[in-house]
């Protein structure tokens, strides 16, 4: 494929070391690329070429001339250092008129990597199934998030909080049960996460607990010894999944599956119980690695046990967990995800999830797979060639008070909320709320238009980090 890359005088250099001998590159009379127009680009009407990319973040409508032309007039990256990953592909991917080839691309790996998942997923062999969902065998690890005392809490609350669960990605609700709770709050608790359409877990070692909700919930946590015996036979009888623990050692959880599977439990999950970093992290993994050589069956990984006990973020602790975990070949991620440092391990262990399954497929590391936990560091580190034309230090100077008024902000139920008076401007993107806000004429100087853009974006990245925010506080 012939492929003709244009530009503009301030990114021309950049471009055709990006391209190197991949493509042509032509040189438009406009220094910056993003106004390159179709005007502009008329001349090249008689040019033999099969694809021209435009720079990604032109505005301008090129279908018109590429109908003139009959040359396929596309839109490139939005970053001139991407156009060799993008000319890598453009025999096999269909450029936008819309859409810059960079979001393009990243969408299309990522469509075609959750194909794969699914497509594993379907194929899978499993041990059992909870509802519809593969527990064991080949398939995919499943999450578990937990409702920390659901018991405790309102229906309205629960109801709320498993379908954060879900959204992020939850395969499995296990409701964590106070170890006071009555009936009636345990019914209350499981009858609020039945509504929704997904497998449930009761997490308590009180037998009389695990009695009253055995009718409506598919797998009980936590069985020792001593809850096998008095609660077995129940849980057999309904054909319910129980999720084994040992009393002591690695030799008393394979006695307990033992008695388990005499009193008739078939959904057996083992859990060797994974410690803490500086409890026992490296002998808990070995136990599990000493149980996956002797047995097939499904293993529970208590990846909260860690995350919840570490002060880092949780992001890069999921995901090597997962790793781990795939290695070992675990069935079910755990997850409280209860402080506010481990807020959104659902979400993270159901990606890492589905890059280990992949990672797997295909007998490599998990990177270059469609899907990635990155959310502060990039993969490609972008660098561009400024000339810095006469150099004036950056000095601050002392701000004046606003003579249409102060504003304060703050963000709330998942919005940024900026209050003048009785006015509140409520919205999720911080230049939808300062476009309001100046569109209101409730600023006037520049310094406080600059400090509430400083402030707003503060805000908007808190909420998509899952932070709390401070007005004026450092982020």
């Amino acid at each position: 494929m012939k492929v003709l890359v244009v530009t503009g005088r301030k990114a021309y250099w950049i471009v055709k070391k990006a391209v190197g001998d991949d493509a042509d590159v032509l040189l438009l009379d406009v220094d910056v690329a993003s106004f390159v127009t179709p005007d502009l680009l008329r001349p090249i009407s008689s040019l033999d070429y099969d694809l021209i990319l435009v720079p990604g973040l032109s505005s301008g409508d090129f279908l018109r001339l590429e109908k003139d032309t009959g040359i396929k007039i596309r839109l490139g990256p939005k970053h001139a250092c991407d156009l060799d990953v993008v000319l890598s592909h453009a025999d096999i991917i269909e450029f936008s008129h819309s859409v810059p080839a960079c979001q393009l691309l990243s969408a299309k790996k990522h469509e075609e990597a959750m194909k794969k998942v699914n497509e594993l997923e379907f194929e899978a062999e499993y041990s059992f199934k909870l509802s519809n969902l593969k527990i064991g065998g080949k398939s995919r690890m499943k999450v578990m998030g937990e409702i920390v005392d659901a018991t405790r809490m309102q229906r309205d609350e629960i109801l709320t909080v498993a379908r954060d669960f879900i959204a992020q990605g939850a395969d499995i609700i296990d409701i964590g049960a106070a170890m006071d709770a009555t009936s009636l709050e345990v019914i209350n608790a499981v009858e609020a996460v039945s509504s929704l359409d997904i497998p449930i877990s009761i997490d308590t070692a009180n037998p009389e607990i695990i009695l009253e909700a055995i009718e409506d919930i598919d797998m009980v946590l936590s069985l020792n010894g001593d809850s096998i015996k008095a609660v077995g036979r129940s849980i057999a009888d309904r054909g319910i999944s129980a999720v084994i623990i040992p009393d002591s050692d690695l030799g008393s959880l394979q006695n307990n599956i033992r008695l388990a599977q005499e009193i008739g439990i078939d959904k057996i999950i083992a859990d060797p119980v994974l410690r803490p970093i500086g409890e026992g992290l490296i002998d808990s993994l070995v136990s599990y690695h000493r149980f996956r050589q002797a047995s097939d069956l499904p293993l529970f990984f208590g990846v909260g046990n860690v995350t919840e006990l570490i002060d880092a973020d949780s992001i890069g602790i999921n995901a090597i967990l997962a790793g781990i975990a795939m290695e070992l070949g675990a069935s079910i991620l755990f997850t409280p995800q209860y402080s506010a440092k481990t807020r959104g391990s659902i979400y993270e262990l159901k990606t890492a999830a589905q890059m280990m399954i992949l990672s797997k497929e295909r007998c490599t590391p998990p990177k270059d797979l469609g899907l990635d936990l990155l959310v502060i560091k990039e993969k490609r580190h972008r660098t561009s060639e400024i000339k810095i034309n006469k150099s004036i230090k950056a000095k601050a100077h002392k701000s004046q008070q606003d003579p249409k008024g102060s504003f304060s902000i703050d963000i709330k139920d998942g919005k940024i909320v900026a209050t003048q008076g009785d006015t509140s401007i409520i919205g999720t993107s911080s230049k939808a709320v300062f476009d309001t806000i100046s569109d209101l004429g409730l600023v006037s100087l520049i310094d406080h238009a600059a400090y509430l853009g400083r402030e707003l974006m503060k805000a908007e990245l808190s909420l998509r980090f899952r932070r709390s925010y401070a007005q004026d506080d450092k982020f």
